[in-house]
């Protein structure tokens, strides 16, 4: 598959995570590439996630969202495999789950609740309850030959590039490395979060603060994505603590912890936009800033709008600057807008002001701010202070090129 025009030049080579090892392998869905992976913690890691709100998720969701609940967000264990989803299997994804589970409890010697899952793939198709399972045993030997980077690379599906990033950060003198990888491209739509996504980090953090940071920061980052307004029924994202430096921290007020904070939200915004940089047949990143909403809210209901909207997004891929569009899916959205005082810009372009063209509107001018591979829009609607940016991208043809074959 051709890399994505939007992809970043190189993929950043992460560093490695003191207390966690892994192992990569095939289970044969994309020929020879690997499409799945195992880590193990040395020692009990902290653990956190974010999950789809999706009706018919994956069993693998509600297998990590219950393991949470009964293990106190204490990790052995991870298992995620590529190539089918485990979404929609009934009986035979419960199988599927009890056998991975099994066998990596038998190989650590921890609880099942200690071990989390994922899977991303087609939909609707069961597997053999031990092809996983088996494949966990084989490759556990192998354990601590796989980079990170392996990790990010084995669990692509539609993906045209690895996702990954890495922040240090400094806490109380000690140096904390966090770095995590993503996989996703299409189906993507905020809805908890839009992918599956692994972040590990070495710092000494409790399970509730990892819950926190990372339910804080997803809805700021992962949440503000889309490509075609899709939510999975697989997504995660994880966050794992190995403990091994910086202070032990137990309380979000902590100072030391702002520096951590601060590393991760960057890293996690990092990763969210090298999402939509991947959109399945993207040529263009566009970045969506709404203000003057009544609320936040209603502000990212507007740029989501905005940003889901067929009609936007051909027009951009095709650098046509239509404004009257953007007016349509700020309209459609039957949220509180002042309608006189509306006014759009294309980045520095203003299109529209007062609730009408712009005075000084200039079709080339605003043609060419659409000609680049990243466009800046702006759109106030006059309503009150809320505020809210989304991050999308334009849509091609080679989205239904990809789409129509995804199973063929």
């Amino acid at each position: 598959m051709t890399k994505s025009p939007l992809a970043p030049q190189s993929t950043p080579v992460l560093p490695k995570i003191e207390g966690v090892e892994f192992a990569v392998g095939s289970n044969g869905f994309y020929g020879d590439r690997n499409d799945v992976f195992i880590a193990r913690f040395a020692e009990p890691a902290s653990a956190a996630g974010v999950f789809t709100r999706s009706s018919t998720r994956s069993a693998d969701v509600d297998w990590c969202r219950q393991a949470l609940e009964n293990g106190g967000g204490i990790a052995h264990g991870v298992v995620v495999n590529a190539g089918n989803s485990n979404a929609f299997t009934g009986a035979a994804g419960i199988a599927k789950n009890d056998a991975t589970v099994a066998a990596m409890c038998e190989l650590i010697g921890c609880d099942e609740s200690n071990v989390f899952l994922a899977a991303t793939g087609v939909i609707g198709e069961p597997l053999e309850p031990n092809l996983v399972a088996n494949k966990v045993k084989e490759i556990w030997p192998s354990l601590g030959s796989a980079s990170l980077n392996d990790v990010g690379a084995a669990f692509m599906t539609t993906d045209t590039f690895p996702k990954a990033s890495h922040v240090q950060v400094n806490m109380d003198g000690a140096d904390v490395r966090i770095a995590g990888v993503v996989k996703g491209s299409g189906m993507i739509m905020p809805n908890m979060a839009t992918m599956l996504g692994y972040i590990f980090t070495d710092a000494n953090l409790s399970p509730a603060v990892c819950q926190a940071l990372l339910s804080r920061f997803t809805d700021e980052t992962f949440n503000c994505i889309t490509v075609d307004g899709d939510t999975s029924t697989s997504d995660t994202v994880m966050l794992f603590a190995t403990r091994k430096s910086g202070p032990y921290i137990d309380d979000l007020s902590d100072p030391q912890l702002e520096a951590f904070a601060t590393g991760l939200r960057s890293l996690m915004h990092d990763l969210a936009v090298q999402i939509v940089r991947d959109g399945e047949g993207a040529t263009k990143l566009i970045e969506i800033a709404v203000e003057g909403a009544v609320s936040d809210a209603s502000a990212k209901i507007i740029a989501s709008s905005i940003a889901n909207s067929p009609l936007v997004k051909t027009a951009l891929a095709a650098s046509d600057a239509n404004w009257g569009r953007i007016v349509m899916a700020v309209g459609k959205t039957d949220q509180p807008v002042e309608r006189e005082a509306i006014s759009i810009w294309f980045g520095d372009i203003q299109v529209a002001e007062n609730g009408m063209r712009a005075a000084n509107y200039s079709e080339e001018a605003a043609s060419k701010a659409c000609q680049a591979e990243e466009i800046f829009i702006r759109v106030s609607v006059g309503a009150g202070a809320g505020e809210a940016t989304v991050w999308t991208c334009d849509l091609t043809h080679g989205y239904v090129d990809i789409n129509g074959s995804y199973r063929t």
